[in-house]
């Protein structure tokens, strides 16, 4: 069978299967993917906490904001292009798609070297503005020098996985996944347990990780594997796709940068109310939160492409489909991942600290913490699967709106207020109050969209 054959094929099943057997093809993979994809900070952690210490956990975590920087670019540019990528496929518009993908991979590569240069510059700085304290910074600083060599390979293969995935091949996105994840759990406890490396050993394990991963989507490209063609002369940049890439990746751009904020906000008011153990306390539930939060993310990544191509092909009963679906799966796993924080929360902290975490006095703080930050998980799927809708039928500024609506409308405010009342119950408390009140703007804006959405299909507009 010829390439043109094969993904013609590809991208009409988007059009044509029925929506729930394909949400589970595509969703299923991006699920174990994203899941995977968790275990580089998550195996860290509990290697670290196992092999160093407690305070070295909160270390690492306070380099998060960092990270959650260079991945809102990445996802500017691989959701952004994705998203546009995804429509133009579903309006036939092949050679512009690959005009898009192609720019968006040089945006990729320009992106990953600037902010990996421009974090070693200022490291100390950053770390300490982010909340960093005398006793664990210099873990901090030796994990995240690492990281941000490998800045160029993480933007390249988070950024063009998005891709694989929107043209139709999950599988091969999945793939990307678990080679890094799968050689990330590996590499761990070799650098740090044998070689005794340390911090810096997990941030190496990291790195030489994402480096197979871009190598590995780089691969599928140039190897005539892909729908999407990646010529060089389209890798001039283009003012028109980049604007265009920008405006459509603004949402989950804007929501990783919130995201980077928050996390330094609570770095500060865990370190004054609470000291180094409710940092490393954070440390451990941010963990948790994103082992719950991954699947829906993947969720989102496989809803994505089949709301994009049926909106740009106007099969709107197919994208309400979708979104009915997806949402449904979102809310299975975060009530599912709710039960079991509230149900068994002293051995979900000592599986990452071991006996270590009980002696240091780590478990008075961290259970309260995660039985109460994740209090409104059942209702956090929705929230979530709703942005990625605005986001895949090409309209950014709701998807903005509700991108920043946990985060910078309550979160933020909440941070900034309740610990001064409440001290360390007030930090806790933050978090699912934005839950509740983000949850409930989306529901407002979803109604009238679909209400919308409606009156164009009876309209036959776009």
């Amino acid at each position: 069978m010829d390439k043109n054959k094969t993904n013609s094929q590809r991208a009409l099943r988007l059009g044509n299967e029925p929506i729930w057997s394909l949400l589970l093809r595509f969703s299923i993979p991006a699920i174990v993917g994203m899941m995977v994809n968790a275990l580089y900070n998550i195996v860290d952690r509990i290697f670290i906490g196992r092999g160093v210490n407690s305070i070295a956990i909160g270390g690492i975590y306070i380099g998060m904001p960092i990270m959650l920087i260079l991945m809102a670019f990445s996802m500017l540019v691989g959701i952004g292009g994705n998203t546009l990528v995804s429509i133009r496929l579903g309006e036939g518009k092949k050679d512009e798609a690959d005009k898009i993908a192609s720019n968006s991979l040089m945006l990729l590569i320009i992106i990953g070297i600037l902010l990996g240069a421009a974090g070693l510059l200022f490291l100390e700085p950053l770390l300490r503005t982010f909340g960093a304290s005398d006793s664990n910074i210099m873990y901090s600083m030796d994990y995240m020098r690492v990281i941000l060599l490998g800045a160029p390979f993480q933007a390249i293969g988070f950024g063009m996985n998005n891709f694989i995935r929107g043209e139709g091949n999950p599988k091969i996105a999945m793939m990307t996944m678990l080679i890094g994840a799968g050689l990330n759990m590996l590499l761990d406890p070799l650098f740090i347990f044998v070689f005794n490396m340390g911090v810096q050993g997990a941030a190496l394990a990291t790195i030489i990780s994402q480096f197979v991963s871009a190598t590995w989507v780089l691969r599928y490209f140039l190897t005539g594997s892909s729908i999407l063609d990646l010529k060089r002369e389209y890798l001039l940049l283009k003012l028109e796709y980049v604007k265009k890439i920008f405006g459509n990746g603004f949402a989950p751009f804007s929501m990783q940068i919130a995201a980077s904020m928050v996390t330094a906000l609570y770095n500060t008011n865990l370190q004054i109310h609470g000291g180094d153990l409710a940092t490393s306390s954070m440390g451990v539930i941010n963990s948790v939160a994103m082992m719950i939060l991954m699947p829906v993310f993947g969720i989102n990544q496989g809803s994505q492409p089949i709301m994009g191509y049926n909106y740009g092909a106007r099969q709107y009963d197919r994208v309400k489909k979708t979104l009915l679906y997806a949402t449904l799966m979102a809310t299975a796993i975060t009530t599912t991942g709710f039960l079991i924080v509230q149900f068994f929360p002293d051995a979900i902290i000592l599986l990452f600290t071991g006996a270590e975490g009980a002696q240091s006095g780590l478990l008075p703080i961290a259970v309260p913490g995660i039985k109460t930050l994740l209090f409104m998980f059942p209702i956090v799927g929705f929230q979530i699967v709703s942005t990625s809708y605005f986001q895949a039928t090409g309209k950014p500024k709701q998807a903005m709106l509700l991108s920043l609506s946990r985060q910078v409308l309550v979160l933020i405010p909440a941070l900034l207020i309740l610990p001064n009342i409440f001290g360390l119950r007030g930090v806790w408390i933050a978090g699912p109050l934005a839950d509740f009140t983000a949850s409930l703007i989306t529901g407002i804006l979803v109604f009238y969209s679909i209400r919308q959405l409606n009156s164009q299909a009876k309209k036959g507009l776009i």
